[in-house]
């Protein structure tokens, strides 16, 4: 049975995932992930190996330091021999040049890296979401993909500019410096090796618990985008309705759960803190005192213990930065795995593998014992099956969810059938080419939405090469031509954000243009007369009915006067057809589509 659920609304609003299913999350994340960076290796081994010689620049400081109190000290003050100092400061300076300018480099091949993944990202986001059936779009909220889009990329980003860079050059440098301090002396290696033990643990601690902490952060996160984003686009119910003070409510209590998670992060990284702080002064004591009582034995100089020093504190500088990437990795941790789920979504109405062109098509639609539901236990079409010739115009009658629109969702192949099959011409819609399809079939609703841009390019949609000639023609032909040219710049103005500039009617009668200049074969329009008011409902008769003629037409209507224009009338009940004859013979008869004209005419008077 078709379902309108698919994995990726149900699950990435939850925290709550059992340990397989994050296994599972985890690798689809670094699939992603995988994928992403498969194609800049060069590049990525390239800044490594920046990164590499840079950290190792950095980290020879000490052992300078070491060999100028050592060696290069004494020879000046015993023998007044300069060479050993000039030579240990020119190599100091030189080593931190060249260090200073690795890393610059370093983040100049860094941040290309990020911003080349990020555009790859952010494209495949938009171009998969696009190709993604309309069922995913009706069950998965606007304000959930916006999310996706900007704060979820936007914490991905800071991870890979930021994060990232300082994980890579801490552990370097902290196992540089390690290695450093084993060469230098051996014993206070030894001493900071054990220390590392207790760091281990602090940090995998405030690893695991960081995890389900920001995992929260982003769900909550992105409950407060959806809800802004909804009460924004539906402002004028807000309004109608009085629901300002609810929405308030709702939105300051989600305002609340983001807060009380990101002071929960915050105390977790109090926590931490100290904990490096208290493990890092512990082994610095203990250091100074061990190396203290061996330089008063005479054992080890001053200087290796001066140097020692240096690698400890230097070994710790890094594991705060660490901290931070394990901060911000576990916020993006999270986001990756929200975008990572919405392009594992595969479409629910896939693109044939072996198409079938239907260069010339004819407009012969056929239902076959199709039955389709939305959900298992919601059934829409039971058993239905019905022929529509080519050339005929035929109107949909019946209650709210009687399947009027559900039929014609199938023919547009918006959804495919659960069983049976919906074909055109005798080619099974989900054989059919994409490309032939959709210029075969066009379907005009009820929401007539116009894009940003002009008048022109709107009514272009339908026919994109068309010339400004044709465009006008298919506006005169649907009775919008006249609004049109009276408009500021006539065709080339400008409708603003979903066609705000114009009337609802008037954005019904260019989508009517936009429709008409396709020449679709097959022509379906579900309650697209809703929005137009009676004198302009009666303007277009005329032109719908030239323009219907010479082609199939599939017209759902409650308002009757529509309906008159069709050859046959259909009336539906529970997916069922069960009336289908001329408007006139079903008038003049006793049955439910009688008595709907009945009381339509009635309403009139």
């Amino acid at each position: 049975m078709t379902s309108a659920t698919v994995s990726g609304t149900t699950g990435e609003d939850r925290s709550d995932y059992t340990r397989e299913e994050s296994r599972d999350i985890r690798r689809r994340s670094l699939r992603l992930l995988g994928s992403l960076v498969a194609p800049l290796r060069w590049q990525l081994a390239l800044a490594g190996g920046v990164l590499i010689v840079s950290t190792a620049l950095r980290v020879i400081g000490p052992l300078l330091i070491a060999y100028g109190i050592n060696t290069a000290l004494p020879a000046v003050v015993d023998e007044m021999n300069w060479m050993p100092t000039i030579g240990v400061v020119a190599v100091y300076l030189v080593s931190g040049a060249g260090g200073a300018a690795l890393i610059g480099w370093y983040a100049v091949v860094s941040a290309r890296l990020t911003q080349a993944i990020m555009l790859e990202l952010r494209k495949r986001i938009f171009l998969h979401t696009q190709r993604l059936s309309l069922e995913f779009h009706e069950s998965y909220t606007s304000g959930r993909i916006i999310s996706r889009q900007t704060s979820d990329l936007d914490t991905i980003r800071e991870l890979l500019d930021g994060g990232l860079n300082e994980l890579v050059s801490g552990v370097l440098y902290g196992l540089f410096t390690l290695g450093a301090l084993f060469l230098l002396d051996w014993q206070s290696g030894l001493i900071l090796f054990a220390a590392g033990i207790p760091l281990f643990f602090l940090m995998r601690w405030f690893y695991l618990r960081s995890q389900v902490v920001y995992r929260e952060s982003r769900v909550v996160s992105a409950k407060v985008i959806v809800k802004f984003v909804e009460t924004m686009t539906g402002i004028r119910a807000v309004k109608a309705f009085r629901k300002e003070g609810r929405n308030d409510e709702e939105f300051g209590d989600l305002a609340l759960q983001y807060r009380d998670v990101n002071i929960r992060s915050i105390r977790l990284f109090g926590t931490f803190e100290p904990g490096l702080m208290a493990i890092a002064s512990i082994a610095l004591a203990l250091i100074v005192f061990w190396g203290g009582l061996r330089v008063a034995d005479g054992a080890i100089l001053l200087g290796t213990l001066a140097s020692a020093v240096l690698y400890v504190r230097n070994f710790f500088s890094p594991m705060q930065e660490v901290a931070f990437f394990l901060n911000s990795y576990q916020s993006a941790t999270a986001a990756l795995e929200k975008v990572s789920g919405v392009l594992e979504e595969q479409p629910t109405v896939p693109d044939p593998k072996h198409p079938v062109d239907l260069w010339e098509a004819k407009g012969h639609v056929r239902f076959d014992d199709v039955l389709f539901g939305y959900s298992n236990d919601r059934v829409i079409l039971p058993d239905f099956s019905l022929d529509i010739p080519a050339g005929q115009t035929i109107a949909l009658v019946g209650t709210t969810g009687a399947g009027k629109s559900t039929l014609a969702k199938l023919v547009s192949r918006f959804y495919d059938p659960t069983r049976g099959s919906v074909s055109l011409d005798g080619v099974d819609l989900r054989s059919l080419h994409p490309k032939d399809l959709r210029r075969a079939i066009v379907m005009v609703t009820q929401e007539a939405y116009l894009f940003s841009g002009t008048v022109a390019d709107n009514i272009a949609l339908g026919k994109p090469d068309a010339t400004l000639d044709e465009i006008k023609a298919a506006a005169r032909a649907v009775g919008a031509d006249a609004f049109i040219e009276r408009l500021p710049d006539g065709y080339g103005t400008d409708v603003n954000k979903r066609g705000g500039r114009v009337s609802a009617g008037q954005r019904q009668l260019i989508s009517f243009a936009r429709a008409f200049l396709a020449n679709p074969s097959v022509l379906i329009l579900d309650e697209a007369t809703a929005s137009l008011d009676i004198p302009s409902e009666r303007m277009i008769q005329d032109a719908l009915q030239t323009l219907l003629a010479d082609r199939t037409a599939i017209i759902i209507a409650h308002r009757l006067s529509t309906v008159a224009i069709a050859d046959r009338v259909l009336v539906m009940e529970h997916g069922e057809i069960i009336e289908d004859d001329t408007p006139e013979q079903l008038i003049s008869g006793t049955g439910k589509f009688a008595q709907l004209h009945a009381a339509w005419r009635e309403s009139l008077v």
